[in-house]
């Protein structure tokens, strides 16, 4: 890091002597007033100097093949793909649980699923975990911090303790919500004096934004904004004002729509609502209506983000702010005959991420980066950014890292995670920056074990699964010991509660299934029983 030049120095010697109030004297009176002193130089280091104002931008189930900066020429997204532009685009980024809760925990903490305890069918995140989360650690360092949106998780002293509400006081502005929130603007009660400018309530996150970042420099504190769009979360609900955007248009399908594309896939996989939707949202008849109000609920957060960007000009901050805009997971539109996310393929899994600094000689490079980065990145990259230390409890790295050097290797592999649903569809998976394997573990009466294997590099549409190709003994093997690493961390460093510790045993693919079925809790022995019944 570089070092600047102190200006509040005194001088005990003057080299020169000036007549009080003669126009030298007075130049320098001022000089000192402004905390300028030419001599003599003394030297600060960079964390002394200002620190710089952090943006998170959070969506919810957006596609890669939703914004133009990712090669979808069908789609209408100026200010995010300006951003893209003017920052760095990340091309292998992974949610390493697809779905909503979990994966805003790991935003959070910085931790995989497992290590936070935190989902749908699991449980609330501890208190104590909360406590050392990204937006908690810069409030307490002296930043000023805002939330607004979807929260996505609650909290709780202990496990089987009473719920406790949502950390509004852990911020200096909130406008969040419990659950789902609304779209309906007047709904939301931390949103509703913005309802008359903006009903529907992806603009008015923007407003919200753009309000504290204005706010914000009437002090001299750095500023910390995170906003959780619901946005384009179902039920499919866009804005009005909008309507023209996409009207009659007609959508290129992507090359592995459509049910034929997905035969390969595990029998697991198809047990839950992600394989069913492909009828019941209607990509199987309506595409061109369905990807109309999705793409068209994108759209308004475009200018949601333009609307932040727009203040940032305004109150002269634009060039010391980072922004980071991501996904809380992506969604399938069809894609291989599914709907929805949660389950660990491209579609669901692989979301976008921008990245943008404006103090740094890459921006406005139109950069992109191939390494392989994940969710659990955001809290450990925003806490580096405020010169605080990383947790080592974190398990994400700093993504400016990757900002500084496009070429750079991040991680070596990430888990992909899904215990969430019925009980066929949980996965445990491993990805790197080539390939990607997948253990579907669950062998009751009427299904095997299944494994995936995809070459991400001559395959990014996961078209062929390699498991039975010869040619890929070493890779098969290779990703085997890779997964078996990643189970043993699991083993190691899960939560106690919240039912995690079993699926250290369920996903064991050194034990057969007789013996691991006896980790299966009674709940979904129950629900094993009744696929036998189906199945």
């Amino acid at each position: 890091m570089g070092y600047l030049v102190r200006f509040d120095c005194l001088v005990q010697e003057p080299l020169f002597s000036f007549k009080p109030y003669s126009p030298m004297f007075k130049f320098l009176y001022k000089l000192v007033n402004l905390k300028l002193c030419l001599f003599p130089f003394v030297l600060f280091s960079a964390e002394e100097q200002k620190k710089p104002n952090i943006i998170f931008l959070l969506s919810d189930d957006q596609s890669t093949y939703s914004l133009g900066c990712y090669g979808n020429k069908d789609v209408k997204s100026p200010e995010l793909d300006r951003l893209a532009d003017d920052g760095m685009v990340f091309d292998r980024h992974y949610d390493t649980t697809a779905i909503c809760m979990a994966s805003r925990a790991s935003v959070m903490t910085g931790m995989f699923e497992y290590k936070h305890g935190t989902n749908f069918g699991h449980g609330d995140m501890l208190l104590k975990t909360w406590e050392k989360t990204y937006p908690v650690m810069l409030h307490k360092n002296g930043y000023q911090t805002a939330f607004a949106g979807k929260f996505g998780f609650d909290l709780r002293d202990e496990p089987n303790g009473k719920r406790l509400p949502l950390p509004e006081k852990d911020f200096d502005k909130w406008g969040g919500g419990p659950g789902q929130t609304n779209y309906n603007t007047a709904k939301n009660e931390s949103m509703k004096h913005y309802a008359n400018d903006y009903p529907h309530s992806t603009r008015s996150y923007g407003a919200f934004g753009r309000d504290f970042i204005l706010e914000s420099t009437k002090s001299d504190k750095p500023f910390c904004l995170s906003i959780s769009f619901k946005a384009p979360h179902k039920p499919a609900t866009p804005d009005p004002i909008d309507n023209h955007v996409y009207a009659e248009k007609t959508f290129n399908k992507p090359a592995n729509y459509g049910r034929n594309y997905g035969a390969h896939f595990s029998k697991q996989s198809k047990q839950d609502r992600q394989y069913e939707r492909f009828h019941s949202w209607n990509y199987s008849d309506k595409y061109d209506e369905v990807m109309a109000t999705y793409h068209q609920q994108i759209y308004a957060i475009d200018v949601a983000v333009g609307m932040i960007r727009k203040a940032l000009k305004e109150s002269g901050t634009h060039k010391n702010t980072v922004i980071i805009y991501t996904s809380d997971n992506g969604f399938f539109c069809g894609s291989h005959g599914y709907g929805s996310k949660v389950l660990p393929y491209e579609e669901s899994s692989r979301v976008p991420l921008i990245i943008y600094d404006p103090r740094h000689s890459n921006s406005g490079k139109k950069l992109r980066a191939k390494a392989l980065t994940g969710n659990v990145d955001f809290a450990p990259t925003i806490l580096k950014l405020a010169g605080l230390p990383i947790p080592e409890n974190m398990d994400g790295k700093d993504l400016m890292r990757v900002y500084e050097d496009p070429k750079t290797a991040h991680h070596s592999s990430l888990p992909l995670i899904n215990v969430w649903g019925k009980v066929p569809t949980h996965v445990l998976g491993v990805v790197t920056e080539k390939r990607k394997y997948l253990y579907w573990g669950y062998a009751a009466e009427g299904f095997k074990e299944s494994e995936e294997l995809y070459d991400l590099e001559k395959d990014p549409m996961e078209l062929t699964n390699e498991m039975k190709n010869s040619k890929n003994s070493k890779s098969i093997k290779r990703m085997r010991r890779l997964y078996d690493q990643h189970l043993a961390k699991w083993k190691n460093g899960s939560v106690s509660y919240n039912d995690y510790e079993r699926f250290g045993t369920l996903f064991d693919r050194n034990i057969p299934w007789s013996e691991r079925k006896s980790a299966l809790s009674s709940k979904t022995y129950q629900e094993e029983k009744n696929f036998k019944k189906v199945n």
